[in-house]
Parts: structure tokens; sequence; C-alpha cells
């Protein structure tokens, strides 16, 4: 599970989707499953508890970049959920590291 920090314009198709499907999943598991199951306790799930208005706010770009992109968004998230924090303030890599680790890997993402 992996919700990036940097721009969505830079990722390539499947990495922009796989955010977004992430998200959803993550989003789950802070308000629907209030923190319990099988991801409550992974390190991406933890950054985010108490920042459910921060994740809206990334849901929100995403949707933004799937519409620059001529792809059709059908999975809204309810506003009244998001909560907390309206900042993401801890990164589990800085983001040049995720940069690196994004380039690094075998698509078109920074391209």
């Amino acid at each position: 599970m992996r919700i990036w920090d940097l721009p969505p314009k830079h990722f390539c198709h499947k990495h922009l989707v796989a955010e977004h499907r992430e998200l959803h999943g993550l989003w789950n598991i802070l308000t629907i499953h209030r923190g319990q199951g099988g991801y409550s306790r992974h390190p991406e799930t933890l950054r985010w508890v108490g920042k459910t208005k921060a994740l809206y706010s990334r849901h929100k770009l995403l949707v933004k970049e799937f519409k620059r992109r001529g792809y059709r968004h059908l999975s809204p998230l309810d506003k009244k959920l998001a909560t907390g924090k309206s900042k993401q303030d801890k990164l589990i890599d800085s983001l040049i590291k995720q940069r690196e680790k994004l380039k690094a890997k075998n698509c078109i993402c920074f391209k």
C-alpha cells in the first residue's frame, strides 16, 4: 500500500490508477472500519490516522489528473467523513526518495 506525496501529473497511467485504488482502500479502513482490519497497522495507514481531510484532498488531486487525461471518475468520497488535519505532515520517505523510487520502476513516470 502506498499513497505518494508527489504531484500526480508525473505518474504513468498504472501508478495513477493504482494510487487511486489504494487510496479508496485506505479511506475505507479509516472511515468505515475505523482503523480495524488487515492493513490497520500498516505504516501507510498509520500516517493517515486523524487526517482523512488531507486524504480527501489527495483524492481531489488524483481526480483532477484523471479529468486532465480524459479518464472518467465514478467513485467520489463522502466529504462528511473528511475530518482531522487538512495536510499530511508525516512522510515515510522524503520527496526526493519517493521520486527516486518511482523513477526506478519500469514505467514512464517522470518522463
